[in-house]
């Protein structure tokens, strides 16, 4: 059965009879009528709620929703196809990172003949009310979130009427419950730093994405893994926190070279902001490799462009989004998932950024 073969109620929600987001005492969802009897209101005011419809006041939008978590819900009637469409929803939306994902997604969208809708958070990390309020009246065949996420009301909101959703790379640590796909962050980082250490480096900095950013974290573990197994201290002022943007490498990079004591390398937790570092270094008159080692993550396509190409840590994100779009349309279809967190592996991409330091310890 394909996602646009599912059949719904007359109002628009989708979870299928029996199943909803219950308190697990095992009772049948509650149908729209006995909804409206627990709230004191109207059907068609449950309606209105239940497709996503704004001219609900807030307390009472409110309390149906906490009856429709508490209990679930349960369609009557059989209904419109859900929109023969993916929403896929962005943080942001500011370079070659989202055109990957778009391309991925877009793999599996055209293979199931479903469309893409593009929206973007302007650097939120959970979408707004209004959002939900849009994609519960759109219905959607599934969503797609990355690099953000979800409030655990929004989530039980798209589960009670059978919305599936997704999270790719995930900005924090994903609910049980939410599906999602990343790449291997920890071992991306392992693997850079390693490769630094083997070159003959000691001094090498790291400059990291957003501290609440699960992928950031992860890699940073990484490099300090890579660096207590070498038995090599981890300097804190080497540690320098940043945001995934180029200026933000650019003015961590810069502070770094400022240093009495600089360091040789840096790793850079995403390409963005390795780029950040080559302007830096050209500011300060370091050449690269020569007088700076830096190595990014991501892998995009710029990164075999730059002068010197570079050394970098390859993401799989047009894998990584196409195996989430895949899992949305398995469970739009009302197939289980093989698993609810994909990992992909992350691959170090040696070019010509990285060389032995000037003076090796």
């Amino acid at each position: 059965m394909s996602p646009a073969e599912r059949s719904d109620s007359a109002d628009g929600a989708s979870t299928p009879t029996g199943t909803g987001a219950g308190t697990g005492t095992g009772a049948e969802p509650l149908t729209t009528a006995q909804i409206a009897e627990h709230a004191g209101v109207s059907v068609a005011t449950v309606s209105k709620v239940v497709n996503g419809r704004s001219d609900v006041a807030a307390g009472t939008r409110a309390l149906v929703e906490e009856i429709i978590r508490r209990h679930g819900y349960r369609r009557q009637k059989r209904a419109a196809r859900p929109a023969a469409v993916l929403e896929l929803v962005f943080r942001q939306v500011r370079d070659a990172y989202a055109i990957e994902i778009i391309n991925g997604v877009q793999l599996v969208a055209r293979e199931h003949r479903l469309a893409v809708v593009l929206s973007e958070l302007q650097g939120r990390h959970t979408p707004s009310y209004g959002w939900v309020e849009d994609v519960l009246y759109r219905r959607p065949t599934g969503v797609i979130e990355v690099f953000s996420g979800l409030t655990d009301t929004q989530s039980g909101q798209l589960r009670s009427r059978g919305i599936p959703f997704v999270l790719v790379d995930p900005g924090g640590e994903p609910a049980h419950a939410s599906p999602s796909v990343g790449a291997s962050n920890w071992n991306g980082g392992l693997s850079a730093t390693r490769h630094l250490l083997q070159l003959g480096h000691r001094r090498i900095a790291v400059i990291t994405g957003p501290e609440r950013a699960l992928a950031s974290r992860a890699r940073v573990d990484g490099y300090r893994t890579a660096m207590d197994t070498a038995g090599v201290p981890v300097d804190p002022d080497l540690v320098r926190v940043g945001d995934f943007r180029a200026e933000e490498g650019h003015a961590r990079a810069r502070e770094l070279l400022r240093l009495p004591d600089p360091p040789t390398a840096v790793f850079v937790c995403n390409d963005a902001q390795a780029l950040g570092v080559y302007r830096a270094a050209a500011e300060a008159g370091l050449r690269i490799p020569e007088d700076l080692s830096v190595v990014g993550f991501d892998d995009l396509p710029a990164a075999r462009w730059t002068v010197p190409p570079l050394t970098t840590v390859r993401q799989p994100l047009t894998e990584m989004a196409a195996t989430a779009a895949t899992m949305v349309v398995t469970m739009a279809q009302g197939q289980p998932l093989a698993q609810n967190r994909v990992e992909l592996a992350t691959e170090l991409v040696i070019r010509d950024s990285t060389a032995p330091p000037r003076t090796a310890p």
